[in-house]
């Protein structure tokens, strides 16, 4: 499964996973210097309960560790998940 990273404007960015030219799954973010403001997550219906929202909160991780980035969440998913998981603390903000 290979999520696209996509600009979406100035600062704005996502990965997204599209099938057939339908948006299945994605995050975004907004870039503040050196930090991701993880603002959205969305799965499709169809593709809920496969553990999808943290396989794309994972690739936009590796993102920030690639980059040297910092991550904020802000949706209410990457909350949890940062309150959930310690394998983010080295991107917490």
């Amino acid at each position: 499964m290979d999520f696209n990273l996509t600009e979406l404007g100035s600062d704005e960015f996502a990965y997204r996973l599209e099938e057939e030219g339908v948006m299945k799954a994605e995050i975004t973010w907004t870039m503040l210097a050196d930090v991701m403001i993880i603002e959205h997550t969305f799965v499709d219906e169809t593709m809920r309960g496969q553990g999808m929202a943290k396989k794309l909160l994972d690739q936009a991780a590796n993102y920030a560790r690639d980059n040297n980035y910092k991550m904020e969440p802000v949706c209410s998913y990457a909350v949890t998940a940062f309150d959930r998981y310690k394998e983010y603390d080295d991107v917490k903000v």
